[in-house]
């Protein structure tokens, strides 16, 4: 069978049915019998952050636009996607999008870059987000507005779609060569770093001085920030110990501090990684792509290249490494965490839970309902130990009809603070401000993880959802997304 014996999602029915699901796969998620809506669900409390208050529990996950001028200006697809984050009706914004510091550490060369001459139309993506905001819920207060500033690393594609120029720290046993040719690799020297370091400082009080709340120092999905936390192989002050890989981030908000006060920080943690995961070439036809399997990696023992990886393992994973960085970013006065896993490029099934794989990915090796949990279990493992600090979850997209019953339960028990949706905010940005009024869920509209949102710009085209939003579904580049498709074995 192309999708292993899973049972969609779709197809269950009731959340009795979804709960006798969770069973058969011995999952303890929670899940409540019904969607509670307007202010008697869980997800319409305010939460209180610092001298802040956050309206309700939703939030807007930062996603990488492939949509912006070649300058890294936004375009006006840029300022829709923004407009529907504003309408979604969720509070917290979560960078919207994840925006370069500078143009050599852009993942692609449509991104977003936070630059003088940048400065007027990013500020009218936060100012077009917050009016229509004020549209759709009535009032602007308690919305939190934050920017991902951002240094893709080992993924930088500044110029050319088809062109990797990797910025890493450390060799890589697996990962060099897999994204671009080894002779195009670049190790940043210490040098580099504290360079680097004054542009991420400088692009932060940008954000603030453009009216932006909170920056996100990202340290997630395998890029640079990400790459940090795994550079246990390098020497010199940004290698070696957990307090020498954690110096990018201590340097990073005391330059912040000193140049933005005021500004809140927050961090989106790859919390946990594995190995990178391929087709089994086993059970892959002419027609159809294998399961994901890890790489084969005896070559690389002891795994010394992974962050939350078991070392002995790393195809397994675990939370010790998570904790002792949270602790040092708590140290910092650092308070609001979001917490996603592993990398999209190189073990999607870990990072974003769908039963349809990217055009470079894999079928999914697992119930996609057990990757959602491991998100959901994570969260609540991190927000136990740290009970004073502010978490949102990752992963519930693929949860669909039964999200809100999921949802409101885990904010209810305490396992998580707020809710994120990233690729959801695609297809249907208004499913929170359907659930706060009152209104019926538009189950037409519930992404049903195609991933194409993720396969169109890793083949060059913009970002968005072509199966369910107008825009793209009737635009001349679905016809070559459905070539691609075909091509890659997805369709």
């Amino acid at each position: 069978m192309k999708f292993g014996d899973f049972i969609k999602v779709k197809g269950l029915g009731s959340a009795s049915g979804f709960r006798e699901n969770l069973r058969r796969l011995e999952v303890d998620m929670p899940c409540d019998d019904e969607a509670l809506q307007g202010d008697a669900s869980p997800m319409a409390q305010p939460l209180r952050l610092g001298e802040r208050t956050v309206g309700n529990r939703w939030c807007v996950q930062p996603m990488e636009g492939w949509d912006g001028e070649a300058d890294g200006r936004p375009t006006e697809l840029t300022r829709r996607r923004w407009q529907r984050f504003g309408a979604s009706g969720a509070k917290l914004i979560w960078g919207g999008e994840a925006v370069a510091v500078r143009h050599d550490g852009r993942a692609n060369p449509r991104q977003l870059v936070l630059q003088p001459h940048t400065l007027s139309g990013i500020a009218r993506l936060r100012e077009t987000l917050a009016a229509e905001h004020r549209r759709a819920m009535g009032s602007d207060s308690g919305l939190m507005i934050g920017l991902q500033l951002t240094h893709s690393g080992r993924f930088c594609k500044p110029d050319d779609p088809s062109r990797m120029e990797p910025r890493v720290l450390f060799r890589h046993p697996l990962l060099d060569g897999r994204f671009g040719p080894p002779e195009r690799i670049r190790i940043l020297e210490d040098g580099d770093i504290r360079a680097l370091i004054e542009d991420f400082v400088v692009a932060a009080k940008r954000a603030r001085e453009i009216g932006f709340d909170f920056v996100d120092l990202k340290h997630c999905h395998g890029y640079l920030g990400h790459e940090f936390l795994a550079a246990k192989t390098r020497a010199g002050d940004y290698g070696g110990s957990l307090h020498n890989r954690t110096r990018f981030l201590r340097e990073l908000v005391a330059g912040i501090r000193a140049e933005a006060p005021g500004l809140d920080i927050g961090v989106r943690l790859s919390a946990m990684d594995q190995v990178p995961f391929r087709p089994d070439p086993d059970r892959s036809t002419p027609d159809v792509l294998g399961p994901g399997v890890p790489v084969d990696f005896a070559g690389a023992l002891p795994y010394r290249y992974g962050f939350g990886t078991d070392e002995t393992d790393p195809a397994q994973c675990g939370l010790a490494e998570a904790v002792g960085f949270i602790e040092i970013a708590r140290s910092l006065g650092i308070r609001l965490f979001n917490i996603t896993l592993g990398s999209p490029y190189y073990n999607p099934h870990l990072t974003r839970p769908a039963i349809y794989p990217p055009s470079d990915g894999y079928q999914p090796p697992e119930d996609p309902l057990l990757g959602v949990m491991r998100h959901l279990a994570t969260v609540r493992d991190l927000k136990h130990r740290f009970p004073d600090l502010v978490f949102v979850g990752s992963g519930y997209t693929y949860l669909q009809e039964f999200l809100p019953h999921v949802a409101q339960a885990a904010v209810r028990e305490g396992w998580t603070d707020f809710v994120g949706l990233g690729r959801l905010m695609l297809s249907y940005p208004e499913l929170p401000a359907d659930l706060l009024a009152g209104r019926d869920m538009q189950r037409k509209r519930l992404c049903r993880t195609f991933s194409d949102c993720t396969t169109a710009p890793r083949n060059g085209l913009v970002s968005g959802c072509y199966p369910l939003d107008a825009q793209y579904k009737k635009s001349p580049e679905m016809a070559t997304l459905a070539r691609v498709k075909k091509e890659a074995r997805l369709a």
